[in-house]
């Protein structure tokens, strides 16, 4: 949605009130390249987890295809470093940026005004931001749960002591979670011994979590979380020697590490969401080169869940190994990722600047 003339009135703010974004059409009119910036794209990022590893790998292949310098600030989990690194991007004049917010709400004036000052924006979830990377999370929670309830059903005859590992301090990935709930909810069999969110969104936090509901709860069946954490509880149910090749372990992120377990054939992690984090890195590369340019692109796109099985698992690696391919593939992109709306440099006043989601009604 490339709004203008008297849509540009909405300002500093960008787009507070939630809107229905059209699909994205590429065939949108371009306008003026920004000017006095470098050609360079940093990636702020929230700590060294697999799955932001792995955005950070397309980011930087993308930005090598592109020509454009290609730079990393990590922050290690520190939200006044981050805005601290916001600020150096800015002052350094630097084009584009996509960051993984750790606190939304301390970041999000910082990262307005260099919006306002026309840099490209890219965010993993929550806004402002030019571009916003989400995935329609009751689905993605969905699917997750769904899988582990017909293993509950089919291999531990219906009945389960559960752990859900949640993120529901960030509201924009609540909705996976309200998912989950709903699902196993309707399993009369299964008990949620555990529903808790773990200090940090890592594989520390996870193992840290996991060793203090092992004290009260020491035989579980089930962990349902995001990868990272879902790994970290397995590290600690080893240690504990109470993990079992018939638990359901299962993580949203599709992380390398939980793909690997799940290669084993024979241990407790049975499943993983893919979010295919390299494409959409990929896809934000080039789309913050895109912008440099003067191009027109999407407001916002969806990173589509899809369960990992034996049977795709070659194939996903394949494609997270190269996702250049994928990119210029639409028929192959288009079963990772959905795009929503227009913006470039003219209308950068209409970025998003509320929590969206595709499947908000």
């Amino acid at each position: 949605m490339c709004l203008g003339g008297a849509a540009l009135a909405s300002g500093a703010d960008g787009l507070t009130v939630p809107v229905k974004l059209p699909p994205y059409d590429a065939a949108r009119a371009s306008c003026r390249a920004p000017t006095g910036f470098q050609k360079k794209l940093v990636f702020v990022q929230d700590n060294r987890r697999e799955f932001m590893q792995g955005a950070g790998r397309g980011l930087e292949a993308a930005a090598r295809a592109r020509g454009l310098a290609y730079g990393v600030s990590f922050a290690n989990n520190d939200p006044t470093l981050m805005i601290r690194q916001v600020e150096d991007i800015a002052t350094d004049k630097t084009g584009a940026m996509v960051v993984a917010p750790i606190d939304p709400p301390s970041l999000a004036p910082a990262l307005k005004k260099v919006i306002g000052a026309g840099v490209y924006v890219g965010a993993i979830v929550p806004p402002p931001a030019t571009t916003v990377l989400n995935a329609p999370q009751y689905l993605t929670g969905k699917v997750l749960a769904e899988a582990a309830a017909t293993y509950i059903r089919t291999r531990l005859n219906g009945k389960a002591k559960v752990v859900l590992l949640t993120h529901d301090s960030l509201q924009f990935l609540a909705p996976r979670f309200t998912a989950m709930r709903d699902t196993l909810r309707a399993l009369p069999g299964v008990t949620i011994v555990a529903d808790i969110s773990p200090a940090t969104v890592d594989k520390a936090g996870g193992y840290r979590t996991m060793k203090t509901i092992l004290l009260a709860q020491p035989n579980i069946d089930v962990v349902l979380g995001a990868d990272t954490v879902v790994l970290g509880a397995l590290q600690a149910l080893r240690e504990a020697g109470k993990a079992r090749a018939d638990q359901f372990l299962g993580g949203i992120d599709g992380e390398q590490e939980a793909v690997a377990e799940i290669k084993k054939g024979d241990g407790p992690y049975k499943a993983s969401i893919s979010l295919a984090s390299p494409i959409f890195g990929y896809a934000m590369g080039q789309q913050a080169a895109d912008w440099l340019e003067g191009k027109t692109i999407p407001q916002a796109m969806d990173i589509l869940p899809r369960a990992l099985t034996s049977g795709n698992v070659a194939d996903y690696e394949r494609d997270m190994a190269n996702p250049g391919p994928v990119y210029a593939d639409p028929a192959r992109r288009a079963s990772y990722l959905t795009m929503y709306g227009n913006i470039c440099f003219d209308t950068r006043q209409n970025y998003i600047n509320f929590p969206w989601s595709s499947e908000a009604k």
